[in-house]
């Protein structure tokens, strides 16, 4: 699967950690599905204006309780599809808390030249932002 890496850290469900290659990463978002047990989630990741790449959880640091809690884009932000905030792409990963994707900061990623590596550790950890009807 792409955007995964199979090597050692490869879990019994066959996805490991999220391996992102910054040169496929644009102004438009950018959106990186996994499943652990029985919990779907994303990781959103997207160009900044200043021309760094940020991630997120695709769920609504307020809204995360519901199905609906997860942003689309709308050219340069992205809308909470179930309360309609209207979020900066230049603000993912910068903003925490209230009605925004929730950041997957620095210290939480390995980041080199070519990759930005989110550990299968930092999904798992994350995984009750998500509730099991996420998206449906």
């Amino acid at each position: 699967m792409p955007g995964y890496n199979g090597g050692s850290d490869r879990t019994s469900s066959g996805e490991g950690d999220i391996v992102i290659t910054k040169s496929e990463i644009t102004e438009t978002v950018k959106f990186f599905p996994v499943k652990i047990g029985k919990i779907t989630m994303e990781v959103m990741a997207v160009k900044a204006s200043d021309g760094t790449i940020r991630t997120a959880f695709n769920t609504c640091q307020v809204c995360n309780g519901s199905p609906r809690a997860y942003f689309k884009q709308e050219g340069d932000s992205v809308i909470c599809q179930n309360c309609g905030n209207i979020f900066s792409l230049d603000m993912i990963e910068v903003r925490r808390g209230g009605c925004n994707p929730v950041p997957i900061a620095k210290d939480d990623k390995v980041e080199d030249e070519d990759t930005i590596t989110i550990s299968r550790e930092l999904l798992e950890q994350n995984k009750d932002l998500f509730p099991v009807n996420w998206k449906k």
